[in-house]
């Protein structure tokens, strides 16, 4: 049975002292979430270490790093390699994010080397895939999606595929206020898992998609009752604890 996860990227978002304050508002609250649903948030690298320290003892709550060199070490100023990340610890990296592809040109071959990293270290792997609005209205959304599982996913061994997550992030309905229909959503999902199946499948079964473009309290029911949607990575509202939970909640 597949995993269901509802992870928070906080992006380039809160103090150090305002992400304490988050992760231990979501703590307090964590009885409101279904069994079987896993939470993992995603602070900014400065939060890392004293966030992992509120989430000991305790399995409720999980810890991703939002990116990873595709470096193991060296001379790279500013840069955190996965095995810093492994020490802190994190269990997850965010590969791939629609962010880092458009801002800092990230593409296949530094994608895959983080991947690489990431699973050489010992951690799971949430790895995005997501069209432009120009690729939906060309009616090319699907060789798009394609494109991005075929170049970086598809070379893994088998046995990786116990530790990737897909999450799928229309890129136009990130941060824009649009949302892609649940429908829409399901269509996306289902065709990953299809495409999945292909390379390696039990893939399709073992492998959670979720669904990244501005999921909210008031939309998650409807895209989590999909059959192909295993939970969601949340962006803004997962800056607030409250929206957080109520989104997570929605599984009930």
């Amino acid at each position: 049975m597949r995993k269901k996860i509802v992870a928070g990227n906080w992006k380039m978002n809160t103090t150090v002292a305002e992400g304490i304050q988050l992760t231990k508002e979501i703590l307090l609250e964590t009885n409101r979430i279904p069994k079987g649903v896993d939470l993992v948030i995603a602070p900014p690298f400065t939060h890392l270490f004293p966030v992992s320290r509120l989430l000991e003892n305790q399995k409720a709550v999980s810890l991703a790093a939002q990116n990873c060199a595709e470096e193991p070490g060296g001379a790279f100023t500013g840069e955190v390699s996965a095995t810093m990340l492994a020490s802190v610890p994190c269990e997850y990296v965010i590969v791939g994010h629609s962010e880092r592809r458009t801002y800092y040109q990230e593409n296949d071959r530094v994608l895959l080397s983080k991947i690489n990293q990431v699973l050489a270290n010992g951690m799971s792997l949430i790895f995005c895939v997501g069209e432009r609005l120009e690729d939906r209205e060309k009616d090319m959304h699907f060789q798009v999606v394609a494109s991005q599982l075929r170049e970086v996913i598809c070379p893994l061994d088998p046995a990786d595929y116990q530790r990737v997550i897909i999450a799928y992030e229309p890129v136009w309905a990130i941060g824009t206020g649009k949302t892609a229909s649940a429908d829409q959503a399901q269509e996306m999902h289902e065709f990953i898992r299809s495409f999945l199946a292909q390379t390696f499948a039990e893939a399709a079964q073992v492998t959670p998609i979720l669904y990244g473009g501005s999921c909210k309290p008031s939309n998650a029911k409807e895209l989590f009752s999909c059959p192909d949607i295993d939970g969601g990575l949340i962006g803004g509202a997962s800056l607030t604890a409250d929206d957080f939970l109520a989104i997570a909640s929605s599984f009930a």
